[in-house]
């Protein structure tokens, strides 16, 4: 059985955006058991033995048998390899729906953590005011250029992947601003994600175990 580690607590804004549902999300999708090691902020993040599974003392981390894995990007990608859920048979679509992933990782969510990171942590800040504007035009440009490419389809390939799980994650971390008002298609996108059932088992259990170490 999988054994995921993740924080044992986070403060409320973070909760619901903390990367471990990244994995916990696949699993589900996939029809995974898994179980769960919590580890405290501070010292037990730079402990030995979570060195080993995280060098830099974050979480997510995985075990799944001998291996050991870190990054939700890589380990939602590990776990979408061996189910059909999340990726198609043909080589070419699996291709595709990776490529996805990366750019939810990568190209999206770049200026998205950006501008959480500003208006989360620095808003009163003087240069904060002159460096939002610039991340917010990155940002609404991105946008764009990917509420084009989904078009009216339901999912970035038609069909639900891992490259939808990532991007919707992503597009998750803007829930504190109306800039997907502007963005529509986006928008019913992000909520058609958040309503399958594998992500609301996954975020239930996630808030519950954060809700219960508090």
């Amino acid at each position: 059985m999988i054994t995921l580690t993740t924080y044992r607590w986070v403060p409320d804004f973070a909760a619901p955006l903390m990367r471990a549902l990244r994995v916990r999300w696949a699993l589900e999708e996939a029809g995974l058991p898994y179980k769960v090691r919590t580890l405290a902020l501070g010292p037990d993040q730079k402990s030995p033995a979570h060195l080993a599974r995280q060098p830099f003392g974050q979480a997510p981390a995985i075990e799944d048998g001998d291996l050991v894995l870190f990054e939700s990007g890589a380990i939602a990608l590990h776990v979408a390899k061996g189910s059909e859920a999340l990726l198609p048979r043909d080589p070419a679509g699996r291709a595709r729906a990776v490529g996805w992933l990366f750019a939810a990782l990568n190209t999206v969510e770049y200026p998205v953590q950006e501008l959480a990171v500003i208006d989360l942590f620095h808003a009163g800040e003087a240069w904060a005011g002159e460096r939002r504007p610039q991340v917010e035009t990155v940002l609404r440009e991105r946008l764009a250029m990917l509420q084009a490419a989904l078009g009216g389809r339901e999912y970035l390939e038609g069909r639900f992947t891992v490259g939808d799980l990532m991007m919707a994650d992503v597009l998750r971390i803007l829930r504190h601003t109306d800039i997907l008002d502007a963005f529509p298609a986006l928008k019913a996108y992000r909520e058609r994600c958040e309503a399958r059932p594998a992500f609301r088992r996954a975020l239930q259990a996630q808030l519950e175990g954060f809700a219960a170490a508090a």
